[in-house]
């Protein structure tokens, strides 16, 4: 797929190779906003070409004017982030922007926001105007924007309105080697849209060890090679203790390089949430011990789900040492504090299972092209632990999350795609097949597919809102309940990160009564709602009186603020689509009847039943039992002996404790008036089925045995003295 430009277009690209000598010689008014260079630009300049990339370019730009596709390989620290996007925009300059302007993609939002910011810098432009960024629920750009970097999953949704990109004149998708599911429909369906747009430009940039893959899914394309800088000392571990003493080698060596190297800061590498909460308690403590002899050191948790962001560019006079599980890098490139990094070589995946309809977590070794990235970190002149032996096996790139992944929002949007006239995605690796089909019975199940299994008009509806599809349906069934305003805020809620915050343990009593205040009988759901309209009364005030709430009740601010930007972005939707939004009703026994309906018509498949009345919940679609997650509101030891017998779960994740999170009571009856009747009758054969079928025929709820029947009884007369309105805490 190569294509000839115009003559201009050369001319200009030979004036720009000519520009490169001297940057004495350079235009002294900006090409891109027409005013005169700052001191800045030039000083960054000369750091710009001293970069690995800086000698490809005049590679890069001919082969970006010959060729349709671009394939740019190389390690950490090349630049390529930075520059090649730069160049694109020459590129489109060159011929006016009647191609489109450029846009590059990135996995992470912290370091979408960082690179535009530091790619205007560069510029020498102001950040909105000629350089911009978008990610969810945040914009900075505008009619004068001719580089946007963005999410790849904010570009994705783009496409639907705009499925060939015609405001776009190249594409620069970076991280493919994170083979992320949006990542990985991108570079699916722009082998389409090249087709059908000759001018357009996809650029791709990947780590080396990705390379051949991409070279096979697009045949004959241009791949530039770039040389990183010279990496740090790399010192590889014995392996006798094996992998799992891999923590307690990596805390040996954080106290040992505090004590004995010079000034920097240490990054290690873990691979679970409790491996960076227990790497942090006994850091925290050793370091307190070492404060006066060796100076201060500073454990950091940064945690790939949690709410709070850290500011990594900020200076510190003490040794700090940032414990995380996140398998990417990107979050430290901008800090140059970083001397040592500690790499376990093992990382947390969550694979999904279609029979059983959950995650389940896998420790599993890196791949390549991360192990030599995080060795890039140090730099020069620093230290890298490898926790593992030298001539251990990595395998060459991690496994795309498209086949590990649940892929049911995924098909939702291919089959809206299919309306926008983008009927074939070329996967690079095709989804398992076992998981297409049961993401296109649940689509079914919900309505969203019509006989022809082309997208309802409700499945049209679901795509336009940024949740999973099962989360979408129960929004649509509140316009219908009159319960919008309470299902807005579960929804933003559960697509938020958490926002409880678990304190180190002598803290965690007190956070779990400071929780408990919150707790609503209803369940779980009902609970974030408390939470948050709590949050809401707290904001009033000033920002510092919120701020200090969130911190006496364990909650994360920023959690609950990306909520309620969720939120707001939601009603927005509802308003575009001129669907009601009902006024706030919660507490009334009614509205609670209203939201527990709304959660079925979305989240029908996902409930259980206590069957010995001990915590024991059988879920109905795939016959296996879990337990109630320790901090929901009925995994507490005052709620254990209340369980209630049916409830409606929001996940299932498969792990040590085997749990199932986000719980609210509901009823037998309840569940056979929402479920389809069709999805009833093919589910697994069980007593838990038996029993709603006796409701069905009876009318009313079959007795149960033992135990559980007297915990009825005593529900359904606690139900009859529940009065009009609950408390609200």
């Amino acid at each position: 797929m190569e294509m000839e430009l115009s003559t201009d277009v050369e001319e200009l690209s030979e004036t720009t190779e000519s520009q490169d000598i001297d940057s004495d010689d350079l235009l002294e008014l900006n090409q891109f906003d027409g005013l005169p260079f700052s001191s800045r630009y030039y000083k960054l300049l000369r750091e710009r070409k001293c970069l690995p990339v800086w000698e490809a370019k005049c590679e890069f730009m001919d082969s970006l004017i010959n060729s349709q596709i671009v394939i740019v390989t190389g390690t950490a620290k090349t630049g390529q982030s930075t520059q090649i996007p730069q160049w694109c925009a020459e590129f489109c300059l060159s011929a006016q922007y009647q191609n489109g302007m450029v846009v590059c993609t990135q996995i992470h939002h912290q370091t979408t926001v960082e690179l535009a910011l530091r790619v205007a810098d560069e510029m020498d432009v102001n950040i909105g105007n000629e350089v911009g960024y978008s990610i969810p629920l945040q914009a900075c750009c505008s009619q004068d924007t001719v580089l946007r970097y963005c999410t790849d999953d904010v570009l994705l949704r783009e496409m639907m309105s705009d499925p060939l990109l015609e405001q776009c004149g190249v594409v620069v998708l970076d991280q493919a080697q994170e083979r992320t599911v949006s990542t990985d429909l991108l570079l699916g369906l722009l082998k389409d849209v090249l087709l059908t747009r000759p001018e357009l430009r996809l650029v791709i940039l990947s780590a080396p060890h990705s390379s051949e893959k991409l070279l096979r899914h697009y045949g004959s394309v241009p791949q530039i090679k770039l040389e990183g800088p010279q990496p740090c000392e790399v010192l590889f571990g014995s392996g006798r203790g094996g992998v799992k003493d891999y923590l307690c080698s990596a805390l040996r060596l954080a106290l040992e390089i505090h004590q004995n190297e010079n000034h920097g800061d240490i990054v290690a590498f873990l691979a679970t949430e409790q491996e960076i909460e227990c790497a942090h308690a006994i850091l925290r403590r050793e370091g307190a011990n070492l404060a006066l002899s060796h100076g201060e050191l500073v454990p950091v948790s940064l945690c790939p789900r949690q709410g709070d962001s850290l500011s990594l560019t900020e200076e510190s006079k003490s040794r700090r040492v940032f414990l995380t599980c996140s398998p990417s890098e990107d979050l430290f490139w901008a800090l140059h504090t970083i001397r040592f990094v500690i790499d376990a070589g093992v990382q947390k995946r969550y694979v999904y299972n279609p029979r059983i309809r959950a995650n389940s977590i896998v420790i599993r070794p890196i791949s390549k092209s991360q192990a030599e990235s995080r060795k890039q970190l140090a730099g020069p002149t620093g230290k890298c632990f490898c926790l593992y032996q030298e001539d251990t096996s990595l395998p060459a790139e991690s496994v795309p999350h498209l086949l590990e992944s649940d892929i049911t929002s995924t098909v939702l949007f291919l089959k809206r795609m299919e309306i926008a006239g983008l009927s074939h995605c070329d996967f690079i690796d095709r989804p398992d097949p076992e998981g297409l089909m049961q993401a296109l019975e649940e689509l079914d199940y919900l309505a969203a597919l019509d006989d022809d299994g082309n997208l309802s008009e409700i499945g049209i509806i679901m795509s336009e809102f940024p949740l999973e599809p099962q989360m979408a349906k129960t929004l649509l069934a509140s316009c219908e309940f009159d319960c919008v305003c309470e299902v807005l805020t579960i929804a933003a809620m559960l697509t938020a990160p958490s926002c409880f915050i678990i304190p180190p343990v002598e803290m965690r009593q007190k956070a779990l009564l400071c929780h408990q205040k919150f707790q609503h009988a209803e369940g779980d759901h009902f609970t974030l709602i408390n939470i948050f309209n709590a949050y809401r009364y707290a904001k009033d005030g000033s920002y510092s009186k919120v701020e200090q709430w969130c911190d006496e009740h364990f909650l994360s601010l920023a959690a609950l603020q990306t909520a309620d930007a969720i939120r707001s972005e939601l009603t927005e939707i509802l308003k575009r689509l001129e669907l009601p939004v009902s006024l706030p009703a919660f507490g009334s026994r009614s509205n609670s009847l209203n939201v527990r309906r709304a959660l079925l018509a979305g989240f029908f498949m996902q409930v259980a039943r206590d069957i010995d009345g001990s915590g024991n919940y059988f879920m109905l679609t795939h016959k296996h039992v879990a337990q109630i997650h320790p901090l929901s509101g009925y995994g507490l030891e005052v709620n254990k002996k209340n369980l209630p017998e049916w409830v409606l779960y929001h996940e299932h994740t498969l792990s040590e404790n085997n749990c199932i999170k986000t719980v609210s009571q509901i009823s037998a009856i309840e569940f056979i008036q929402m479920a389809p009747q069709y999805f009833f009758y093919n589910l697994p054969p069980s007593e838990s089925k038996d029993l709603l079928q006796h409701t069905i025929d009876h009318g009313t709820a079959a007795p149960s045995k033992g135990k559980r029947k007297c915990q009825n009884s005593s529900s359904a007369a606690t139900e009859e003295q529940t009065p009009e309105r609950c408390t609200i805490q």
